[in-house]
């Protein structure tokens, strides 16, 4: 894989991950959403340190 496919993966993870929270959230899933905050952080990090800039595409801002 190169730079690009690994930034385009992770930015669609990144996605998926704060729709999931989003709606763990509102349901009230606590342990859920914990789990997901761990995955977010994760790609959150990797996100910055390939460059991408997320002020725009970041909903959940934590």
């Amino acid at each position: 894989m190169n730079g690009a496919e690994i930034m385009k993966n992770a930015m669609d993870e990144f996605k998926n991950i704060q729709e999931y929270m989003l709606l763990a959230r509102e349901e009230n899933a606590k342990k859920t959403y914990a789990k997901l905050k761990d995955q977010y952080l994760v790609l959150k990090a990797l996100l910055n340190s390939l460059g991408v800039n997320l002020t725009d595409i970041d909903k959940i801002k934590e």
